[in-house]
């Protein structure tokens, strides 16, 4: 025996560590969790097959036992990591210090069955200091915090498996349930309803330019004859009027015409100036919620895409563990924030004393310090070496550290009220006396027009009794907007406000809910679906408590209890499941009284027809009387594009009207003689050239393009689309660029002749498919490919001798890979995407390329692999494991599955040797 094994979840993080451990540590990588509960039919064990809860893939008839399994693709890593264990005098399971990070340990620890001294290396950073911290401060596995995981993991289970057959048989197949999934989606379907409900308002008020000794600001009616001018707040959303309460004047078009007639050459006064002095102070360092929130505002990243960015700069050593609550700051960290603002700003910006900020989030826990720079001393941004998302990420979180150790911003708030005739106008605006922290970081906003605290708006030095100039008056016309959908930012902050889920789900919820077809995620909205309202509205009827954001809160607040030892989780599972009033009971009791017809229709106020969801989506039913004056029941499909709150009589009228009468025609093609349609379909708005006929069985079609609506199209526009592609020109290198549509959108593509794979290259939100010139066909095409998950490739290495596919060089959430048509293929230790060849990685691809076709060879068939593949289940006595000689202990015994026994478990409390 001679080496050390450290095992982490992915090779980037085992890349980072090495580099910081001393000779004789080997480090593996598990690639995240090496066995988990059954995906589908076909990983349930021969031996439980038979049984009615291995659907489930718990035993809800013993102890809530959880079967656990190695999937397929995990097979070879537990044989490795084994082979890797053989030769070691000491195992180390170094997983991130959450819970699901303590999971992973248990769980590797239980497969491995190791007759070596083990420990639980944990830390929050990856740099030398911390690594050689972790080294001399290991510990055993946290039992509770493992309890409170697989309780989790198993009353997820349980809530999904239990509840989504019911929606397959009750409203459509394919759909889910989860215990904070199905929350969050009720949250956007009552924001639709209440945009829905929404009745817009109008209302007129009067702006003003005017100067004083050459300076130019600007001014608001407020008040006419002593009454306050109504505006948006004073509407009532429901009916579109005044509140009843309100006293505010409504100002109308009328009336404010003749005021600007009356005003502009009336004799403005200052009758009274305000300077109001205020402080700003810095936001708290990130965590894990905020930091979601503030990508998604400033940097237009979704949940999931910030969480696999943050991963990776966390597993190369620049921020510290992503997955926190924790608004603290360790004292190196302080240091070297203010070390950072003292260097880079000056001691008059750095506050005088160091800030600590206290976590207010409820049921706060996870890791025990904010998200921040690694390391004792904070590498600027510039000075890392990231580039794109990676490099505005570490910014982001760079900037937040070092602001919150600045001076508090010093502001003089200013407004000046100005008479004339008998209406009164304000003028605000606001100074900046000392910007203190807005030098380094301002916090976004969720509404996008919202002026940032760093921008000046500055009035002239005025006094009571001065008489500015107009310049230009004019009247205003407004209309109240309904309440805005939520973005991804606003969801989490709602849901961490309430205390449903925990933020590091949070990405992976919002990703489940896009991908379920519940929502749809567009110029940073989500906008939930119709099937997103029949499910709600099912759940809200039947099962009231399972969507309702007290009670779901409250079970996470248990399950926090559980990984304290304050709860047990075995009598909490009983009563959730089996008790009187439990989910098992409650769904055998009120599936037979829930009518599929009810459920999968979808209550919508003022609809001369009936919205049901069908096996292909959404659709309308109605009545119409045909020619021969007999009702016939029509249907219709809900184009796509259409949400729940836009869904008016109007629509519904058009929608049926095309489905009797035909589709509508916009003229006539001058090349073919034929008629241009403007149709509806399942997907959306198309155009169609000349109708279905057994000679035409086909007819040219294009579907309308993502901010043209089909009001605005023309037939010029459908003409345009009806003749894509379009060629744009020769390209230099030869071959032809042309503009298209396709089913993604719209693109440029360089189509370089025979035996060459076409370059594709979507177009961005400002190009239009109809009018794209060559130029910028031509600086598309010039840009990166992006990969899968809409990465950037870091360095194109070209094109093999006698093949298509060029190679190129991506960063994954499992570090570097080099990637050619569908092959994959990770750089070895060492190497990066400046020095990799292109012959290396040929041969990479070509290994990985042989080891897929080994896999899939009969050698290693499941019958004849069963003997070497790694057992899912340890018994108890197999599972007993050597501790480090400072203390002889034993692991608590487990059942059949893998599941610790409730009577022997021992409490681990952290950080005890």
């Amino acid at each position: 025996m001679t080496h050390t094994l450290v095992i982490v979840e992915s090779p980037t993080k085992a890349k980072t560590i090495k580099a910081f451990l001393p000779k004789g540590f080997v480090v593996e990588a598990s690639m995240g969790h090496v066995r988990d509960l059954p995906n589908s039919a076909s990983e349930i064990p021969a031996a439980q097959k038979a049984e009615k809860w291995a659907k489930i893939g718990v035993n809800t008839t013993s102890d809530f036992e959880p079967l656990y399994v190695v999937p397929k693709d995990k097979k070879k890593i537990v044989k490795e990591l084994k082979a890797a264990l053989k030769g070691a005098k000491r195992l180390l399971l170094a997983t991130d210090e959450d819970r699901e990070g303590e999971s992973i340990s248990w769980h590797l620890l239980q497969l491995l069955a190791p007759k070596v001294p083990v420990q639980r290396m944990v830390f929050h950073e990856i740099t030398k200091e911390a690594i050689s911290k972790a080294l001399d401060q290991t510990r055993d596995l946290d039992m509770e915090l493992v309890h409170a995981q697989e309780t989790r993991r198993i009353l997820d289970r349980l809530v999904g498996y239990t509840l989504s057959p019911l929606l397959w048989k009750k409203v459509a197949w394919g759909l889910s349930a989860g215990r904070v999934q199905s929350v969050a989606v009720r949250l956007l379907v009552l924001r639709e309803r209440a945009r829905r409900a929404f009745r817009s308002g109008s209302y007129w008020d009067l702006k003003a330019k005017l100067e004083h000794q050459g300076n130019a600001f600007e001014a608001r009616l407020t008040q006419l004859r002593g009454q306050k001018i109504a505006s948006g707040n004073d509407f009532d959303q429901a009916t579109g009027s005044l509140k009843a309460a309100s006293s505010a004047y409504l100002l109308q078009e009328k009336e404010a015409q003749v005021l600007v007639k009356e005003l502009h050459e009336s004799v403005w006064t200052v009758e009274a100036v305000e300077e109001k002095p205020m402080v700003r102070k810095p936001v708290p360092p990130f965590t894990t919620s905020t930091l979601q929130q503030e990508a998604n505002r400033k940097l237009r990243l979704s949940a999931r895409e910030t969480m696999r960015c943050a991963q990776g700069l966390y597993e190369r050593g620049f921020i510290t563990y992503m997955r926190t609550d924790s608004v603290n700051l360790s004292d190196q960290a302080v240091n070297a924030a203010r070390g950072c603002v003292e260097s880079l700003y000056g001691k008059n910006f750095l506050n005088k004393t160091p800030r600590q900020f206290s976590t207010k989030a409820r049921n706060a826990q996870e890791a025990h310090e904010a998200i921040r720079p690694a390391g004792e001393n904070f590498r600027t941004p510039k000075d890392t070496g990231l580039q794109g998302r990676d490099f505005a990420l570490y910014e982001l979180i760079w900037k937040r550290t070092v602001a919150c150790q600045m001076a508090d911003a010093r502001l003089t708030m200013l407004g000046v009220d100005i008479c004339v005739g008998e209406a009164k106008f304000r003028s605000t605006g606001k100074r900046i006396d000392f910007p203190g922290f807005f030098r380094a970081y301002v916090e976004g906003s969720d509404d996008p027009d919202a002026a940032l605290e760093g921008q000046e708006v500055l009035i002239p030095d005025l006094s009571k009794g001065n008489t500015p100039k107009p310049q230009n008056l004019e009247a205003l016309g407004h209309e109240t907007q309904p309440p805005a959908r939520y973005s991804e930012a606003s969801l989490v902050k709602i849901l961490e406000k309430e205390g449903i889920g925990r933020p590091s789900t949070y990405a992976s919820i919002i990703g489940t809910i896009v991908d379920r077809g519940y929502a749809d995620l567009q110029n940073n909205s989500l906008t939930p679906s119709f099937t997103a309202f029949a499910v709600t509205a099912l759940l809200e009827e039947h099962f009231p408590e399972l969507v309702d954001m007290s009670f779901t809160a409250k079970m996470e607040s248990t399950l926090d209890e559980i990984s304290t030892g304050k709860v047990q989780w075995l009598p909490y599972l009983e009563d959730f499941y089996k008790g009187d009033k439990g989910l098992e009971n409650q769904v055998i009791k009120r599936e037979g009284d829930i009518d599929s017809g009810v459920s999968r229709t979808i209550d919508l106020e003022g609809l001369p027809c009936t919205v049901r969801i069908g096996r292909y989506g959404a659709y309308l039913e109605a009545k119409r009387k045909n020619d021969d004056g007999d009702e016939e029941l029509i249907k219709a499909n809900i184009p796509k594009e259409t949400s729940p709150a836009d869904l008016d009589a109007e629509k519904v009228e058009l929608i049926l009207k095309q489905k009797v009468d035909g589709p509508e025609s916009l003229g006539e093609d001058p090349e073919s003689g034929e008629q241009v349609y403007l149709l509806f379909g399942q997907y959306g708005p198309y155009v169609q050239r000349g109708q279905v006929s057994n000679e035409n069985p086909k007819p040219k079609k294009s579907s309308i393009p993502k901010g043209l609506s089909p009001e605005q199209l023309t037939l010029e526009d459908a003409l345009g689309l009806l003749r894509l592609p379009r060629l744009l020109g020769e390209h230099p290198e030869g071959g032809k660029v042309q503009a298209g549509q396709g089913r993604f959108g719209p693109y440029v593509v360089w189509n370089r002749g025979k035996g060459e794979k076409p370059d594709y290259r979507s177009l961005k939100g400002d190009d239009d498919v109809l009018t794209v010139g060559f130029e910028r066909a031509l600086e598309l095409l010039a840009m990166p490919k992006r990969g899968r998950g809409g990465r950037t490739a870091l360095k194109d290495l070209g094109t093999p001798e006698g093949e298509k596919d060029n190679i190129q060089v991506f960063d994954g959430p499992y570090g570097m890979y080099v990637k050619q048509g569908k092959i994959n293929a990770s750089l070895p230790e060492g190497k990066t995407a400046e020095d990799i060849t292109l012959a290396e990685a040929v041969e990479l691809l070509a290994a990985k390329a042989a080891s897929k076709k080994t896999r899939r060879s009969p050698k290693s068939s499941p019958k004849n692999s069963k003997k070497s593949s790694p057992k899912t289940s340890v018994k108890g006595k197999s599972s007993s494991v050597k501790s480090s000689p400072a203390s002889q202990k034993k692991t608590p015994s487990l059942t059949k599955t893998g599941r610790l026994r409730a009577s022997s478990v021992r409490v681990i409390k952290p950080g005890k040797p």
